[in-house]
């Protein structure tokens, strides 16, 4: 789930819509920022943590998805600083490329992919929402978030920089 504050509406949850995961071609071990198995059950993930378990107080396992709130200014960051302690994922982020958190993290990544198209993220009740004002990015860290990216590419979701682990 992420908070997407420049989509307009009364919610701040917003989902990852299927066909991003059908790109990847992976399966994830954790989903450590779900919105819970009813809203959506398609994150291929073997475990999750939900907002009411907060993914930023229990440890994360394994290859990890993250589509965290990103919240008010620089509310995504203690989300990425966990990712990149983790090292084992791919989180999915917003392409403020000016912005110092971005600059501090996006070089650190293994891989970074810039979804070609502006992600229309979905609602709580399924439906599709309006797309932020800004671009979304893929970071990978570890061997298989820069296989998924990869795969991703290949499958047209956007355009890859980075270097192969």
């Amino acid at each position: 789930m992420a908070l997407h504050e420049q989509c307009l509406g009364a919610t701040d949850e917003w989902f990852t819509p299927p066909h991003v995961f059908d790109a990847l071609g992976c399966t994830f071990d954790m989903d450590v920022a779900h919105p819970g198995a009813p809203f959506a059950p398609w994150v291929p993930a073997r475990a999750v943590l939900t907002k009411e378990e907060d993914g930023l107080l229990h440890p994360w396992r394994g290859f990890v998805w993250m589509n965290a709130p990103f919240g008010g200014r620089n509310g995504l960051q203690p989300w990425l600083d966990k990712f990149f302690a983790h090292c084992d994922g791919i989180a999915l982020a917003p392409d403020r490329t000016s912005a110092p958190w971005w600059q501090e993290y996006a070089p650190r990544a293994d891989a970074v992919l810039f979804v070609r198209k502006k992600i229309r993220f979905l609602r709580r009740d399924g439906s599709e929402g309006k797309s932020p004002a800004q671009g979304t990015t893929l970071m990978a860290l570890g061997r298989r978030g820069c296989a998924a990216l990869e795969n991703a590419k290949l499958s047209g979701l956007g355009a890859l920089f980075g270097r192969a682990r």
